[in-house]
């Protein structure tokens, strides 16, 4: 009597699994969560790997992990209402569920499995964990991992203005403004990206490659793990929320960083198009071409539920319509190679030197981002960003092209070999700053003169500068003094623009006013040796100062002293001295887990050396004051940092933004933070040996 009641327990048990989308095996992973909370999965199978991984980032942070595929997918005006209706209109121009699962059932077995332990993982923890409520997607999908295949904090669709997406389909005048952040606070413009630097071992005191891993996102952006099988992964460093690689990391033989990249690899064409009855035609050569039109669908969440508004899109054979220029239509190109992306990203997590990383470039599905890589043979190199269009040099592809000449027309992608890629430079080190790669290498750098215009449209920065002057000459790096250059204190924007204010006190007569009420100000950036610290006025100074210069550039030629006269009254209106200590003001600061963070001066907060990196500093910390705040507080910039030395084993430090989890009732929220602020990087427990007496706690999920 006993074995159909059991039989039947089962088959319900097995039809809830399945309907819930749970691991069939979950029992081959197991997670050890070391004394940072940093995640550790280790399993049979790379499958095993991805399944455990997407759900040891449920546990810190679900809510990012589903914002990042309401991002990729168009949903989020599902759970945050109309205002988001053209950022989804946007995406679903480019991501058609339809299509995505087209292509997942075409992909290679290899690369479903790991789709399907991606959404097995993700359903399993909500199966785990009924007291979590996502905002929309309640079930994932393995396709939905073709939706979000890079991990860069922008990609290339955000390429598309939204305001000018709105007045093409929603038929609103185009007002050109400036935003409330041009008018507010100029500081706001943080320079995005990231660093990234690669020492061989002719400048190492130890003889092994050495990698700096130091990404500049908004904050929060990445959890840090480790993903390990018994098929050849065994990859560290910091994942995109939601995605199943190690984004910007290594494993026990190589390393790799990616910085955003200067390449040109999205292009606008201007297109000539008619109306004929109730269809559009654009011109290509000597034909006539039909619009092609679909409707898309967007769903807004309103106060009596759902609505939904529908558009009618175009596409030419460049891509979708996305704007008007001098009254005629714009369309968009870019790269969408969904499959090649996600396995190109994926794959170069295994690969364990120079020659296998070269390989997995041979997708050509890196579109915007540029990398450092070293690894344990020694060898350190720089690759650009490897999806670049061959085109015709005689267009300027900075401005829409025109799309009825067939001249426009792309010739095939720019092979690895044609690209900017450097291997070995004599000068034993490589960087990348987010500028353009001519200087990456001293005196071994790339030239420009030997590639098409269009692989870079960067150009030198301040940071660029100071990263010159921290690795030339230098040939005893350990990984103390890698550290010590990324946090290196110096601020090389000011090295001209400071003695010419200098200059223009001391040839200021005596009866400007402003010689007598700037004497202080300049006596104290007179002795300044242009490094930040917490405790200096002078930078408080200069930032302040640097910032009103930039605030009123545009209009005629500055005069600097005024500027510092308004520098000084802006720190003495808001703070009651212009002699502020630089921590006093510059403040890292995690009360909550939103993703838009609240700011209170009155919460804990701690002082932050390093500056925005508009300024030249290395280590970016991109802060502002908020509404009701006199500090300012930091957004972006330093995310994770790791050092990675490249010896017989692997041996790395790193440090994360606050810390591991998103819960604020967790030990792990910000029990990194004063490490963040002060360059203390932590061991890194990168093998199972070191995880011992390490362990808070070990699982199977």
């Amino acid at each position: 009597m006993s074995s159909p009641s059991i039989t039947t327990s089962r088959l319900l048990l097995l039809f809830v699994a399945a309907s819930l989308g749970a691991a069939t095996n979950p029992h081959d992973i197991t997670i050890i969560r070391d004394d940072w909370g940093v995640a550790h999965i280790f399993g049979k199978t790379d499958a095993d790997a991805v399944f455990g991984a997407v759900y040891a980032q449920a546990e810190d942070d679900f809510n990012r992990v589903e914002t990042n595929y309401l991002n990729s997918l168009g949903r989020l005006a599902e759970t945050e209402g109309e205002s988001k209706v053209y950022q989804d209109l946007r995406q679903k121009l480019f991501i058609d569920p339809a299509d995505l699962k087209r292509q997942y059932a075409a992909s290679p077995a290899w690369l479903r499995s790991l789709m399907d332990a991606f959404a097995d993982g993700l359903n399993y923890y909500l199966s785990k964990h009924p007291e979590t409520h996502p905002r929309v997607i309640s079930h994932f999908e393995p396709w939905m991992a073709l939706s979000f295949t890079e991990g860069s904090i922008g990609g290339d669709i955000e390429r598309v203005n939204l305001g000018q997406l709105e007045a093409f389909y929603g038929k609103v005048p185009v007002v050109q403004t400036a935003s409330a952040r041009e008018v507010n606070h100029v500081e706001n413009d943080e320079p995005t990206g990231s660093n990234g630097m690669a020492i061989a071992p002719s400048n190492t005191a130890g003889h092994h490659a050495l990698l700096l891993i130091n990404p500049h996102t908004s904050f929060f952006f990445r959890s840090e793990l480790q993903m390990a099988s018994n098929q050849g992964l065994n990859a560290y460093g910091a994942v995109t929320w939601g995605q199943f690689f190690i984004y910007q990391g290594f494993n026990d033989r190589a390393g790799w960083m990616h910085t955003s990249s200067g390449v040109d690899a999205v292009d606008e064409y201007l297109e000539t198009v008619a109306k004929k009855g109730d269809k559009f035609f654009y011109k290509f050569g000597n034909e006539e071409r039909p619009v092609a039109a679909k409707e898309i669908v967007v769903p807004y969440k309103t106060s009596q539920g759902l609505a939904e508004r529908k558009f009618t899109v175009y596409y030419t054979r460049h891509g979708p319509v996305v704007r008007t220029s001098n009254g005629k239509w714009v369309s968009i190109r870019l790269m969408q190679e969904n499959v090649k992306a996600l396995s190109q990203s994926y794959l170069r997590t295994k690969a364990r030197d120079y020659k296998s990383y070269l390989k997995t470039m041979e997708f050509q599905a890196n579109s915007s981002n540029n990398t450092i890589f070293a690894d344990a043979d020694g060898d350190i190199a720089y690759f650009h960003g490897n999806y670049i269009p061959r085109r015709d040099t005689s267009f300027d592809w900075t401005k829409p092209v025109d799309g009825s000449n067939p001249a426009t027309e792309y010739k095939g992608l720019l092979s690895v070999n044609e690209t900017p890629h450097l291997l070995n430079p004599a000068s034993g080190w490589l960087y990348n700053s987010n500028n353009s790669p001519w200087s990456g290498a001293g005196a071994s750098s790339l030239k420009k003169e030997d590639y098409p215009v269009y692989v870079e449209s960067g150009a030198e920065s301040a940071r660029g500068l100071h990263a010159v002057r921290v690795l030339e000459n230098k040939k005893d790096f350990t990984l103390d003094s890698l550290i010590a250059a990324a946090y290196d204190s110096y601020l090389t924007y000011f090295e001209k623009p400071l003695p010419a204010l200098i200059k223009a006190w001391d040839d200021a007569p005596a009866s400007n006013p402003l010689k007598a009420k700037l004497a202080e100000q300049i006596a104290l950036l007179r002795q300044w040796d242009l490094r930040w610290s917490v405790t200096s006025i002078p930078t408080s100074l200069a930032v302040f100062w640097g910032e009103e210069i930039r605030r009123r550039s545009g209009g005629a030629q500055q005069d600097p002293l005024q500027a510092l006269a308004a520098a000084s009254t802006r720190l003495e209106t808001t703070f009651g001295t212009w002699k502020m200590p630089w921590g006093e003001i510059n403040r890292f600061q995690r009360l909550t887990g939103d993703i838009v963070q609240p700011f209170n001066d009155a919460g804990a907060s701690i002082p932050v050396g390093f500056t925005s990196s508009a300024w030249g500093s290395l280590a970016s910390f991109g802060a502002r004051p908020y509404p009701g705040t006199k500090k300012w507080y930091g957004t972006s910039g330093n995310s994770f940092v790791a050092v990675v030395e490249f010896g017989p084993q692997v041996h790395a430090r790193a440090v994360t933004a606050g810390g591991e989890s998103g819960n604020p009732a967790s030990p792990h929220f910000n029990d990194q933070a004063k490490r963040y602020a002060t360059g203390d990087l932590r061991e890194v427990y990168f093998y199972r040996t070191q995880l011992n007496g390490h362990t808070e706690r070990q699982y199977h999920p």
